[in-house]
């Protein structure tokens, strides 16, 4: 008998994995491969390239669910082919997409009556829903005045790269508040310096990115709520509760952020952050069905009904919205507070910790009452060290760690600092061997002089 050629025995079942003939060549990088493989060894080969990912729990730097249940990977092999978009072909999806939003109403304190909002493939899609309906709700308010719509502009605090696109697609003047030394957030003073009538909205941030605070969205409210009685301008307000939106309802609800304030027009979130969903969902709700211009929705027919369909996308899987669902009722208030405020003691713990080394200033230390659970620093004035906060973060690479540094915005570019970002399944105990590695690395650089710091390009990473 003739010998076998290595294709010969490729789909051998006997082979070992790695003695097959699928790894007996590079796998291909550039050209689309010609021959079939088995699925055993592809998939162990594409499981090893993605161990130079690193370890998703060590990641401090996103914001983004990095653990589930086991209950909640099963609900997403079970829904790997429904379209969330298709509401005639999956119409007990559509339902649950609608209970959500109405949830979300509820917890968010919207008037009473049916809830007007929509899943999203994340909260940047949702947060350019919720600016594109105030654009609309603008130009239709100016057209009727008979007044110019060529020059709309939108007030944001130091914001998240989203609303800097969201301004350039749409072509809207991005009237940003830069920080300054000693304020780091949008005020109701800065604010209300930008506001004139072609101002669309106002857009504070509930959990601002680069340090984790809470802006103030009720003395912002109540600042325009002033202007409008003296000026006549009605200026509506879209909160960015990216991270806040999942938190603020169950650790700080006397907070007053959401529809309680009627000049909230519209709130987007994360579902993927604190709302404890696999990645891939957002959610966009108005205070009510009017604040949703009827140019943005599209009807679709299903079931002898009609549902309105707002999203940008046209083919959306619908596990993350089924595994929200599940997070819901699987937790209910009493559960989101509980795992949300295990992620405040945790940064309390990682806070206190870091100021007693001495050589850093806590920029938020991730108090509920004021922001999400995230930890902020900067080296302390007046302490020489051997190391920049890039070189403790290149550092702490080395043990698996993703801390990243970064410089603020304007007008603070020349300050740097430092965050760690506390999600479900960052314990007290993770933190413990982050804080020894910490300051392993701080005696390293004692010990092994550095002689160039590394960039912020080189060691900050994705920070947002």
């Amino acid at each position: 008998m003739a010998d076998k050629s290595a294709e010969d025995d490729l789909f051998d079942p006997n082979d070992e994995t790695y003695g097959s003939a699928d790894f007996l060549t590079v796998l291909p990088k550039a050209e689309f491969p010609q021959k079939t493989r088995a699925p055993r060894s592809v998939y162990a080969a594409v499981k090893d390239e993605l161990m130079m990912d690193g370890n998703a729990r060590q990641n401090l730097a996103t914001f983004c669910q990095t653990w589930e249940e086991p209950e909640v990977h099963q609900l997403m092999d079970d829904c790997i082919d429904k379209n969330m978009v298709d509401k005639d072909e999956y119409p007990q999806t559509a339902e649950i997409e609608a209970r959500c939003v109405s949830m979300l109403a509820d917890l968010w304190n919207a008037p009473k009556g049916p809830a007007t909002g929509a899943s999203t493939t994340g909260s940047s899609e949702a947060a350019m829903l919720g600016g594109l309906a105030m654009k609309r709700r603008w130009e239709a308010r100016r057209k009727a005045e008979g007044k110019p719509t060529d020059k709309p502009n939108l007030i944001t605090g130091p914001v998240q790269i989203c609303w800097h696109k969201f301004t350039r697609y749409w072509d809207i003047e991005h009237r940003e508040i830069p920080m300054e030394n000693g304020r780091l957030l949008m005020t109701p003073e800065e604010v209300l310096k930008l506001c004139d009538e072609n101002t669309i909205g106002v857009v504070p941030t509930l959990g601002v990115t680069f340090t984790g605070e809470y802006e103030p969205v009720k003395a912002i409210a109540d600042a325009l709520d002033d202007l409008q009685a003296r000026t006549g301008l009605d200026i509506p307000i879209h909160v960015d509760g990216a991270s806040g939106g999942f938190l603020a309802p169950f650790c700080a609800p006397e907070l007053e952020w959401d529809f309680r304030i009627p000049r909230v027009k519209s709130i987007n979130a994360s579902g993927h952050k604190f709302g404890l969903a696999p990645l891939g969902v957002g959610w966009v709700v108005w205070r009510e069905e009017q604040d949703l211009p009827e140019e943005m929705i599209f009807w679709v027919n299903y079931l002898g009904g009609n549902m309105r369909d707002i999203t940008l996308n046209f083919s959306r899987p619908g596990g993350q919205v089924v595994c929200q669902y599940y997070n819901f009722l699987r937790l209910g208030r009493d559960g989101y507070r509980k795992v949300h405020e295990a992620c405040y003691r945790s940064a309390a713990y990682l806070a206190s910790e870091l100021e007693k080394t001495g050589l850093v200033d806590i920029v938020f230390d991730g108090d509920m009452k004021r922001g999400i659970p995230a930890v902020s620093w900067k080296l302390k004035e007046g302490v020489k060290t051997e190391y920049t906060l890039f070189d403790l973060a290149d550092r702490l690479r080395s043990r698996g760690w993703q801390v990243p540094a970064y410089t603020l915005p304007a007008n603070c570019e020349d300050q740097a600092v430092q965050r760690i970002l506390v999600r479900n399944g960052v314990s007290i105990d993770l933190c413990s061997l982050l804080i020894r590695d910490i300051k392993a690395s701080v005696d390293y650089f004692k010990s092994h002089p550095i002689t160039r710091s590394v960039s912020e390009e080189e060691a900050s990473g994705f920070h947002h």
